[in-house]
């Protein structure tokens, strides 16, 4: 039996943010199997349509932020500080600020696409 990998531990506001954009910046930590990430919206940033094969856990800290979700974007959901939203694989979703926010995001697996910094979608203007 092999033995597990050595734990690591993080301090939030030890670790830099990554600026992906002028009205959203990022923190990232990833295991092996799963990506845990600090997303500091300011109101009105845009999140463009996209989806991904990962399965998302969206849990908002402070601030709120107005889903549209589906091909059609016909499912709306307001979720505010204190409320979780999961949003299955491949599911196509937006998001717009309504406030400044903090959202943490889980991912399984880890985005490779935020990693590696090939998020165009997301690095638009």
């Amino acid at each position: 039996m092999s033995s597990p990998t050595a734990a690591r531990s993080y301090r939030w506001d030890d670790m830099p943010k990554e600026k992906v954009t002028d009205s959203l910046d990022r923190r990232l930590v990833t295991g092996e199997r799963m990506m845990l990430a600090h997303v500091y919206l300011k109101k009105g940033c845009v999140v463009p349509k996209h989806s991904h094969a990962n399965e998302q856990i969206t849990y908002i800290l402070e601030g709120a932020l107005h889903f549209y979700l589906g091909e059609d974007q016909k499912d709306e959901r307001i979720v505010r500080a204190g409320e979780v939203l999961v949003i299955p694989g491949n599911l196509p979703h937006k998001a717009v600020a309504l406030e400044d926010t903090l959202d943490v995001d889980i991912f399984d697996p880890p985005r490779q696409d935020w990693l590696d910094g090939t998020d165009a979608y997301l690095r638009q203007k």
